[in-house]
């Protein structure tokens, strides 16, 4: 029988080479990035992405900025081009008339479901990866000034600024940001951008409550067509995962850019959960 606190305490370290298994149908990845560690190989990384990326990169005023954009564009390259099999640079992404992005006319059939999201917020970013379903992931650093009422009254529906309001002072900062990633990966999964507003839909957020769509306006049957999942990453910050269709088991895969190799590491891979 396998040892599953052994494993929890040893990662498993591997550098990938050629093509990886796509996720399972019953699967998504998420891929756990830290933007600050791929610094050293910033050149080699930005001749990866294509020219429309470095074009929006050069658009950072701030220098750690435009790092940070670089490795986390380049690092979404290497995932994906090691799930399909091709090299990062090659990778051929195109978008929706909304934005969305997806993989421009893979080399393998199996990889034809794949589908993707990116989310990135200071020094940490996400990936995920599923096949056959919706998929949107959102990641934001917790900061105070955000968690203000007059931008939960902007952008969230009217149930949920009243269930923020209800919860002591003390728990309102970390709920009001489980509620925008909730929300955040949901719009990002629905892949309509401005098109889907917010407020047209509302979530769980109450400290302890599950990660859950609750009502969609409109639609009735909409909310249990998705799911909902908070996820646990590095402290100061608050992230979700958006999917439709079947659950599905997630997947942690943590991410160490070093080198020219797409070198990652799987962490606690015995907790995943459904």
């Amino acid at each position: 029988m396998t040892d599953r606190r052994a494993m929890k305490r040893t990662p498993i370290v591997a550098t990938l080479r050629g093509s990886h298994p796509c996720p399972a149908t019953h699967e998504i990845h998420v891929w756990h990035i830290a933007l600050d560690t791929g610094l050293a190989d910033l050149a080699w990384r930005a001749g990866a992405l294509a020219a429309d990326e470095r074009d929006r990169a050069e658009r950072f005023r701030l220098p750690r900025d435009r790092a940070r954009f670089i490795v986390a564009h380049s690092a979404l390259r290497a995932i994906l081009g090691h799930y399909v099999g091709v090299a990062p640079a090659a990778l051929v992404l195109a978008h929706t008339s909304t934005g969305k992005p997806f993989i421009q006319d893979p080399p393998q059939a199996g990889a034809m479901a794949v589908v993707f999201n990116l989310s990135h917020s200071h020094e940490a970013a996400l990936v995920a990866v599923g096949r056959g379903c919706a998929v949107g992931v959102d990641i934001e650093r917790i900061r105070p000034e955000l968690a203000e009422q007059r931008i939960a009254e902007r952008f969230f529906a009217p149930e949920e600024v009243a269930a923020l309001r209800s919860l002591p002072s003390a728990a309102q900062r970390q709920a009001f940001f489980d509620c925008w990633t909730r929300k955040e990966a949901f719009v990002k999964a629905r892949g309509e951008g401005l098109a889907f507003p917010p407020n047209r839909f509302t979530v769980s957020l109450a400290p302890g409550e599950p990660a859950a769509l609750r009502s969609v306006a409109g639609d009735p049957a909409e909310a249990g067509r998705w799911h909902l999942q908070a996820l646990t990453v590095r402290p100061g910050y608050a992230a979700a995962l958006a999917f439709d269709g079947q659950p599905r088991r997630v997947v942690n895969i943590y991410y160490t850019a070093r080198g020219h190799n797409l070198r990652f590491t799987f962490r606690h891979i015995m907790r995943a959960s459904w």
